[in-house]
């Protein structure tokens, strides 16, 4: 099994107000979660203010708008890519990126 890190990319989704369309929000990542099972490693976190440091040290903007990951523990890219396939912030136009960790131990 190797760990694969999905982060979101694109633009950070606004939480709606209203208590039924948070509601289905909600059911749709917990849905999601829920088809991922024991290979859920982390839930993650959306992310919300960003910035980014030069290869000299100084500010610039961030390079990319990163809005949250997840963590999942598979065997292989494609089964990575089947639960990326799945997940919510796809309906909204953005783009989930798979990422292999390397095991360093």
């Amino acid at each position: 099994m190797s760990k694969f890190v999905l982060t979101y990319h694109g633009t950070p989704a606004e939480m709606s107000s209203d208590p039924d369309e948070f509601k289905a929000e909600m059911d749709a990542w917990g849905a999601w979660y829920g088809s991922i099972g024991a290979n859920l490693v982390d839930g993650g976190a959306p992310f919300s203010t960003q910035a980014g440091i030069a290869a000299d040290g100084s500010d610039m903007d961030a390079p990319a708008a990163l809005t949250g990951y997840t963590v999942v523990d598979v065997d292989s890219l494609d089964a990575a890519k089947a639960i990326a396939k799945g997940c919510p912030v796809l309906a909204h136009g953005s783009t989930v990126q798979i990422s292999e960790c390397i095991d360093m131990g």
